[in-house]
């Protein structure tokens, strides 16, 4: 639990893939003004009350890290080609090391995402059990916040680049609606 009664919250980025359509990975890319799309995101993160933000590396990751801010914690999947599942369970693994209640979890390729999607997918009460998914104009998208109580589960049932879409219609994650505060794309092509 934080100092201040709010209970502790990971932000997990998943930043490991090669950006094959966009000719790069996304990890390494910057903002039309320089700044990395994983500074950005670690940031907005952090901003919304995460802490600690762990950004989950893969392709060229040794030239990714030094993007990352000095207090972000990176990880590397090493197993990054699997597809975003792996990243996911790396990114759960580190947060489950951590004291964290839950992980809001999003992806490098949304730099201009608003925190005021962030925070009210986060809401006010989060807990360990807690399922929640950013959706846009009712289609699914990010951040994501997953209780402690389901990573071991998610972890086990994510495979390839499916991600846990799967396992949050199947327990009912609660949507939040935010298509009035962002369109929800991601940057998939330059």
């Amino acid at each position: 639990m934080a100092e201040t009664g709010v209970p502790d919250i990971a932000g997990v980025i998943l930043a490991a893939g090669a950006g094959t359509r966009i000719g790069s990975p996304k990890a390494l890319l910057r903002t039309a003004d320089g700044e990395p799309w994983l500074a950005r995101a670690a940031t907005l993160l952090r901003a919304a009350g995460c802490d600690p933000v762990i950004a989950v590396l893969g392709a060229r990751a040794a030239e990714a890290a030094p993007l990352a801010p000095s207090w972000a914690e990176v990880v590397v999947a090493d197993r990054w080609a699997d597809g975003m599942a792996e990243s996911l369970r790396v990114g759960l693994a580190a947060a489950a090391e951590t004291g964290a209640v839950a992980a809001l979890i999003t992806l490098v390729d949304l730099p201009d995402l608003p925190l005021v999607v962030a925070l009210r997918v986060l809401g006010e009460d989060a807990d360990a059990s807690t399922l929640r998914q950013a959706v846009f104009d009712g289609r699914p998208g990010h951040p994501v916040l997953i209780g402690r109580a389901h990573w071991a589960a998610v972890s086990a049932e994510v495979t390839g680049d499916r991600g846990a879409r799967t396992y949050l219609v199947a327990h009912d994650a609660t949507e939040v609606e935010c298509g009035d505060l962002f369109d929800g794309r991601d940057i998939d092509r330059a």
